[in-house]
């Protein structure tokens, strides 16, 4: 009973203003925890995969410098420039990430319904991307890992495929309970992993200062000249170095820009950089190291606890993918986007802390089949890359239209500003479009799926308000009760409550309540809940009502896409417009729709099939409003689309 995404231009800030003094540093610990785990872990399988012989580029000196010095401006200009620089401060209202950024573009050319139409698909891919992106982080993050233990032991060999088994089936059976628990060492666990990463790439860097050469931009610009296919191969395997930088923006609402921006120019950058720079040193001395550059830059003694460290910090790196995953699923609800879902909060004190059951087990399902469909982390390194790059081009594209028609900038400057990351970004998924046959088809599937059920969800809710609309003909609301009201229809005590997707149509439910039960409550409200492309509403927005006949009023609840939806929390705001309700007298009324599928002008008849099996399984709508169940009467309609 969720309106669709409304349009709210509530003047988007440019840049999200975030803690300062005291609270900094501990909020730029608690980012360093969450937000850079994804890319933190890339120096674990990207060279070796960068240097793969099935991709053909020979292990030596000149290509070393060169592949080292596109990792270092890649993530110079990708995460610092394009990033950390421009795209947090395309906020709104403070929030990030492709949804966020989604709602804020869409709203800012609302008055260009076919622009506004195609943004909305091309965010939605985006967002359908970031799944596939979810499935594969966790599989090649914690794999990699342990994957260490073919150095340390070769004779464990055997095992790495089921200890990263039960470790990617431990993390999401402890999903449920939720990381309030053990989130408070995030942090420091991933602190002394950056600094592992800078001490053990700055020792291998002193021995061998040659390979400080691989800064200067122009070994990478060589390199690429110089190898032409062969260079453009391997850009595929150097944009894993900057998985992760979507991160960056998308947990921008939980902590700030300044912490994030803190952590990662102080710690994280310079460490990356150090150990790219080590794993480089390391094989111009030894080549062989090549079968595991990582875990070669330690000495014997110090393996097995690498492996340790490197599994918990790939555990913390796949949390805040699968987090992502839930926090997204929520925002897509709410928009409209996907249909509802069980939501179940694991903190109580941390409104964002959630678990979505349905999710959790495709994820799960779907990393099991990553880890035992390629069985190595290079394997999986051909198959990632393409879910990610595909993001970071839809970001920019999206960002062209908030800087341009949201904060009104000149036009030339809007294509200059987001052109130069447009090009660089388009490169990058060109690149690993050339994997697809080698397993890029695997996350670019499971993105289209998802599209697929996102658009055609979005798609069959409008079927539906449109019919409904159709249904209330030329009566709207008002003149429908002036006119029954006119009838002095038997009127009982209490209050009806009744949801409506549509404040302008009459709702089924009072229809068939007139029909069946031929009486109308002495108090009757029409409530339509409407979800505003703003994160959050303030409590004081969060209510209008105005009345339509006596004792008969019209209420609209807003909600952001990331607030808790209650709707009898938010009808205790009904007081300050002087009704108070008596939730032991009030009933609330539901429509609910079966579904059918008919040949005619909508969608292909699968897409209808499909968006009723949807309808058909949805959770329940009671639970999504919070409504109490003793007080719920549910009343069923048809309906053709």
């Amino acid at each position: 009973m969720t309106a669709s995404a409304t349009t709210h231009k509530s003047g988007t800030t440019s840049a999200h203003a975030g803690p300062t003094g005291a609270a900094l540093p501990g909020l730029a610990l608690a980012a360093i925890g969450v937000v850079f785990g994804d890319i933190g872990t890339s120096p674990l399988y990207t060279m070796k995969t960068v240097f793969d012989p099935a991709n053909g580029l020979p292990l030596n000196q000149a290509n070393l410098f060169g592949v080292i010095s596109l990792i270092f401006w890649s993530l110079m200009v990708v995460v610092s420039l394009k990033y950390v620089v421009l795209i947090m401060r395309a906020n709104n209202h403070g929030e990030g990430g492709i949804m966020a950024l989604l709602a804020l573009a869409s709203s800012s050319v609302a008055d260009r319904p076919r622009l506004r139409h195609v943004l909305l698909l091309l965010g939605v891919f985006g967002a359908a991307l970031f799944y596939g992106d979810g499935v594969i982080t966790p599989a090649i993050s914690v794999l990699s890992a342990v994957e260490g233990l073919e150095i340390a032991a070769p004779k464990l060999a055997p095992y790495v495929i089921p200890i990263t088994l039960a470790v990617l089936v431990g993390l999401f059976v402890a999903q449920k309970w939720g990381t309030a628990g053990i989130g408070a060492v995030f942090g420091p666990v991933m602190v002394a992993w950056f600094l592992v990463l800078a001490v053990s790439g700055l020792m291998h860097t002193v021995s061998t200062p040659a390979i400080l050469a691989a800064l200067n931009p122009f070994e990478g610009l060589a390199f690429c000249m110089h190898h032409g296919w062969l260079a453009f191969i391997a850009l595929g395997s150097v944009v894993l170095a900057l998985t992760g930088a979507e991160a960056l923006y998308a947990d921008m609402g939980h902590f700030g820009a300044p912490p994030i921006r803190l952590s990662w120019f102080v710690l994280v950058f310079p460490a990356l950089a150090l150990n790219y720079l080590g794993q480089g040193a390391l094989l111009i001395r030894d080549p062989e190291a090549l079968e595991n550059p990582f875990f070669h830059m330690f000495p014997p003694w110090a393996l097995v606890p690498m492996v340790i460290l490197a599994t918990v910090a790939t555990v913390i790196a796949s949390q805040a993918v699968i987090s992502g995953a839930y926090s997204m699923t929520k925002q897509a609800v709410q928009l409209g986007f996907l249909p509802r879902m069980a939501v179940k909060h694991t903190s109580d004190e941390q409104i964002g802390q959630i678990y979505v059951p349905a999710i959790n087990w495709l994820l799960l399902a779907s990393v099991i089949a990553a880890v035992i469909g390629f069985g190595s982390s290079t394997n999986l390194g051909a198959a990632y890359g393409i879910a990610v790059t595909g993001t970071m081009l839809i970001t920019t594209c999206l960002t062209f239209y908030v800087i341009r028609y949201a904060w009104h900038y000149n036009w030339l400057l809007c294509v200059m500003a987001t052109g130069f990351f447009f090009v660089i970004d388009l490169t990058f998924f060109s690149a690993n479009l050339l994997k697809i046959v080698q397993g890029g088809w695997f996350p670019l599937l499971i993105g289209l799926l998802i599209f697929t059920v996102m658009a055609t969800w979005g798609r069959g809710r409008q079927m539906m308000l449109d019919e409904a609309r159709a249904r209330a003909g030329a009566t709207p609301l008002k003149p429908f009760m002036d006119s029954l009201l006119a009838q002095r229809p038997v009127r009982v005590a209490g209050t009806a409550i009744f949801m409506s997707i549509d404040p302008n149509v009459v709702p089924h439910a009072l229809l068939n309540n007139l029909e069946h039960n031929a009486v109308l409550h002495g108090r009757v409200l029409f409530v339509t809940v409407a979800v505003q492309e703003v994160p959050r509403v303030a409590e004081a927005e969060r209510i209008t009502v105005s009345m339509l006949a006596p004792e008969c009023y019209q209420v609209t609840i807003s909600y952001g896409f990331k607030d808790e939806v209650d709707v009898p929390r938010a009808l205790q705001g009904c007081t300050a417009h002087g009704m108070v309700l008596e939730p032991a007298r009030s009933s609330y009324f539901l429509s609910r729709a079966t579904v059918v599928p008919t040949l005619g002008a909508g969608m292909p008849l699968w897409r209808e099939k499909l968006f009723a099996t949807m309808a058909h399984n949805i959770g329940n709508a009671a639970d999504y409003l919070k409504l109490p169940a003793n007080r719920v009467i549910e009343l069923g309609t048809r309906v053709e689309i």
